[in-house]
């Protein structure tokens, strides 16, 4: 199942957007070095739920703002969660050789070039970030560096990602566990909200509700992953199913149970369509975005 199927026309459109400006941004894959460039595309078009761009779009538009300027975000975000997948799947990390149905970025070109690959995607999301005419002023572009860098580090993925690691064979509590994915996966989505609501000027009050309208649908999006490690099937999600339960990694469903799982992604889709719930029909995306978090099939 293509997971852009899940998605309304509107999004399609967007997602269709972020691809296009995704392709024009990365390297050409003839220039040298073209075994990283090659990698690097790899790593990034193939496919994927583009979340993360689409949060971008979706803010900005809930506060009235569509211009050619919020690609740079869009493209940053994603090139991010692209470089933190590379890296999540060697061997060192999580040790995957499935990534969206297809081989993983180090089967295909090697531990060395994947890690050079992700290197050189989340430098690449920064020079774009940092580009003229990426944020409205130069205020407000430090503001949005300052939020991806932020989501990238020790308090965001990479301290995400540390917690994991030292998570395999452990009992967590569930606020230990909503704590690491919180960094983990939630950091970045607050951050992709974070830039949209930025870009197009918005105040601090609207950030503040956009934030716990990110939190919330982060914390769904992994609710969700878990629930789908456990019932989803390899073709269908496009990753190696029941990996997490065999490699003795704390989930939702293993600590609270399924049921108590599906309950808290549903509390947590409540929370995040009432923190936008004054947007009105602006905040239909993002109400789309929430929902779709919550209940996809990959």
């Amino acid at each position: 199942m293509n997971p852009n199927t899940e998605l309304g026309p509107a999004l399609q459109a967007l997602i269709h957007r972020a691809e296009q400006a995704l392709d024009a941004r990365l390297p050409n894959a003839e220039r040298s070095p073209a075994e990283l460039h090659r990698a690097m595309r790899y790593a990034v078009l193939g496919g994927g739920k583009r979340l993360r761009p689409l949060l971008v779009y979706a803010a900005a538009h809930a506060l009235g703002r569509d211009d050619a300027s919020l690609d740079a975000s869009a493209c940053a975000v994603e090139l991010i969660h692209a470089y933190s997948l590379v890296h999540d799947d060697l061997p060192a990390m999580d040790d995957d050789a499935l990534r969206r149905g297809r081989p993983t970025c180090h089967i295909v070109f090697g531990e060395a070039m994947a890690i050079l690959a992700g290197d050189a995607l989340q430098a690449l999301a920064f020079e774009l970030l940092a580009a003229p005419g990426a944020a409205p002023d130069a205020t407000t572009g430090m503001r949005m560096l300052h939020a991806l860098g932020r989501a990238c580090g020790a308090d965001g993925m990479a301290g995400g990602q540390a917690l994991d690691l030292a998570a395999v064979g452990r009992t967590l509590t569930l606020p230990e566990l909503e704590h690491m994915h919180a960094c983990k996966t939630g950091a970045l989505i607050r951050a992709a909200v974070q830039l949209g609501a930025l870009a197009a000027g918005a105040e601090d009050a609207v950030l503040a509700a956009l934030d716990r309208y990110a939190t919330a649908v982060g914390l769904a999006f992994q609710v969700r992953d878990d629930i789908l490690d456990v019932e989803g099937e390899s073709t269908v999600i496009g990753k190696t199913a029941g990996k997490d339960a065999a490699a003795d990694k704390p989930t939702f469903p293993s600590i609270i149970g399924l049921d108590a799982s599906r309950a808290r992604l549903a509390g947590l889709t409540a929370t995040a369509l009432d923190a936008i719930a004054p947007l009105g029909p602006r905040g239909e995306l993002l109400g789309e975005l929430a929902h779709y978090a919550a209940q996809r099939h990959r």
